[in-house]
């Protein structure tokens, strides 16, 4: 997912700079907030949202969406990304850190080999003869593993309950989406044995069965667009029946070109439940037509009648 971020030594505790209310901008009049006495939090309907009584098909993205596991990745990916890249002469550390966060940002969402692919090509703009994109991925992999390990640890020792990894909500959602006997689908850009094993752990499975998508190594063969058309095609349903969830621009993007209804999840991944909204996803959702912007699932029930219209 380009960036909006002007200086590039904020704090990567979430990877992106926060929200410190959940006013709307002035610069986004034409969208409209929903009635106070309707949700607890903020909610936000641009002038493209209409109910959809007919959606059936429902499409997560997982990390930062639903699973907080690999929360702060950004402060791993960074550090990796202006290690690699050589430096120009004379430039300042923080120029080139400012230009690898403009890569890794602009390109969240896809499979995290895209950029690493990216990585690659500034290595050889600059002189530098890259490696392989594939190694690139998994030495962020293997960093990232020593981040996050704890986390997938105490979830299996018990240590810590699943729900302490979700998006604040996120199990009463889904739980609200299975009784209306819609059908739930998972696909994140993280490596499908990864998103397999966390879902697990989450205790998420459950409500999506077997259609739990990730990234494979031959990446070409994996992409959102393409459980999208998966889903309408195999299915035999309009792309305006689909709704979907995210936090990255691709989903929200692929569901919009097919007609389906987008919610941004603006979530404030390093202070999970805070109910701010991350302002730099906010408006990078907004610009590929989000329809619906939310911080978390909290008001999951009003919500979902507005977007079902029951």
């Amino acid at each position: 997912m380009p960036c909006s971020c002007n200086a590039p030594n904020f704090a990567f505790a979430s990877g992106r700079p926060h929200a410190t209310s959940g006013a709307v901008t002035q610069n986004h009049s034409s969208l409209n907030m929903s009635p106070k006495n309707s949700f607890s939090g903020f909610v936000e309907f641009t002038s493209t949202f209409a109910a959809r009584p007919e959606i059936s098909h429902v499409l997560f993205d997982f990390d930062g969406t639903i699973s907080l596991i690999r929360e702060g990745w950004p402060a791993v990916m960074v550090p990796m990304f202006v290690e690699m890249l050589p430096a120009l002469p004379g430039e300042p550390e923080e120029a080139r850190r400012q230009l690898c966060f403009d890569d890794i940002m602009r390109l969240n969402g896809k499979q995290t080999i895209y950029q690493m692919i990216q990585l690659a090509e500034r290595i050889k703009e600059r002189g530098g003869t890259p490696r392989e994109p594939l190694w690139y991925k998994h030495e962020y992999l293997r960093r990232l593993d020593e981040r996050i390990r704890h986390r997938v640890e105490s979830l299996r020792s018990g240590a810590r309950q699943p729900d302490d990894f979700l998006v604040h909500g996120a199990r009463q959602l889904l739980e609200l989406l299975q009784r209306r006997g819609v059908a739930l689908y998972l696909a994140s850009g993280t490596d499908e044995p990864f998103v397999k094993q966390e879902a697990e752990a989450l205790d998420v499975t459950r409500y999506f069965g077997r259609h739990i998508y990730g990234a494979l190594d031959d990446y070409k063969q994996f992409s959102k667009k393409m459980i999208i058309e998966r889903i309408l095609r195999e299915n035999q349903v309009p792309g305006a029946r689909l709704l979907s969830f995210g936090d990255g621009y691709v989903e929200i993007q692929n569901t919009k070109e097919v007609g389906g209804l987008a919610v941004a999840v603006a979530s404030d991944e390093a202070n999970n439940g805070s109910g701010r909204v991350d302002e730099w996803k906010r408006n990078r959702l907004l610009g590929v037509g989000a329809d619906v912007v939310i911080p978390d699932y909290r008001d999951a029930t009003v919500l979902l009648e507005r977007i079902f219209g029951r």
